[in-house]
């Protein structure tokens, strides 16, 4: 469905993508997550045949975006991080507006507007001036603007800034009815969305990719933190009579790397060994602290991103 081979982009002197490679499939909802700067946008306007890439291949649908860019927008709906709505018009004539540019066949048209109007709750406003309209109403228009087509493939670019919550909960939403039906890049830098929304993520820093697998995949992964990569477990524990002895008593196990205690847990990180993790029960008994919680901890996204995007030579595989 998407293909990106070996694609760099320089401004200049400087180089904004260095060599991304990935792949998406159809009906796939993935992530493409990165820190502000780190490339989303010029990846997204690539992908769209806005800008050309200095190196490499792109292909929508098995075609080269910049051999065949009109066919390959007629595959594409997208919603740039400002929305491209015409302040002066009403949101029908707009989208009929979009429609026409978009060469969709008046027959099919009429049915794609009644259903985007319907679908993003804009039938009541739909004989109302844009510029009338709250942001969060705005931002579904411009997401009714990438739709009114039925493209194969959705591309949003940082849709979600600037809504409060509850608009943002309505975007999920909306997300949730296009699943499946719809191919959907979702280019943000909130990890809440994509945690919330996509099956699979991409992470980009600096231009590059460093980290691409499903979500799960990926909070899954233990930390690969030492100079000899060994396998890392976080484990969390609460006791009854925490005391900075028995952190010491901890920390003189040298299968645990580090303890920090905050007001709940002591957070360990220890070898990823299941002899270890019996091994913290017996020192809880031995110190008399009083066992209350003990669990292994998933790495979170949040974990993952955060390391991903300070650690830029490091990446997951």
């Amino acid at each position: 469905m998407i293909r990106v081979q070996n694609v760099s982009k320089n401004y200049g002197q400087r180089q904004a993508i260095t060599n991304l490679n990935f792949e998406i499939q159809k009906g796939e909802i993935v992530g493409f997550l990165g820190p502000n700067g780190a490339g989303k946008t010029t990846t997204m306007k690539m992908l769209t045949g806005f800008m050309t890439p200095s190196e490499g291949k792109i292909e929508i649908c098995g075609m080269d975006v910049q051999k065949n860019p009109l066919e390959v927008k007629q595959k594409l709906g997208y919603l740039p991080e400002t929305p491209p709505v015409y302040f002066d018009m009403t949101v029908l004539n707009y989208l009929n507006f979009v429609a026409d540019l978009k060469k969709v066949h008046k027959a099919e048209k009429i049915k794609n507007i009644e259903s985007v109007l319907e679908s993003l709750k804009l039938a009541e406003v739909k004989n109302r001036l844009i510029q009338n309209l709250s942001k969060g109403f705005r931002q579904r228009v411009g997401i009714a603007q990438a739709l009114v087509s039925n493209p194969e493939i959705l591309i949003l670019d940082e849709p979600t800034v600037g809504l409060d919550p509850s608009q943002v909960a309505e975007f999920r939403e909306i997300l949730k009815k296009l699943k499946g039906s719809h191919t959907i890049i979702l280019s943000t830098h909130i990890l809440q969305e994509v945690q919330a929304s996509c099956e699979r993520v991409i992470i980009i820093n600096q231009g590059q990719i460093v980290a691409e697998n499903t979500i799960e995949a990926l909070t899954s992964m233990t930390s690969q933190t030492n100079a000899n990569k060994e396998s890392l477990i976080r484990v969390l524990l609460k006791v009854s009579r925490p005391s900075e002895a028995f952190k010491n008593a901890l920390n003189q196990e040298s299968y645990i790397r580090s303890v920090s205690l905050n007001s709940k847990f002591y957070e360990i990180m220890c070898e990823n060994k299941e002899e270890h993790f019996e091994s913290i029960v017996r020192k809880v008994i031995e110190q008399k602290v009083g066992l209350q919680e003990l669990k292994k901890d998933s790495f979170l996204l949040e974990d993952v991103f955060v390391k991903l995007t300070q650690n830029k030579m490091e990446t997951l595989n």
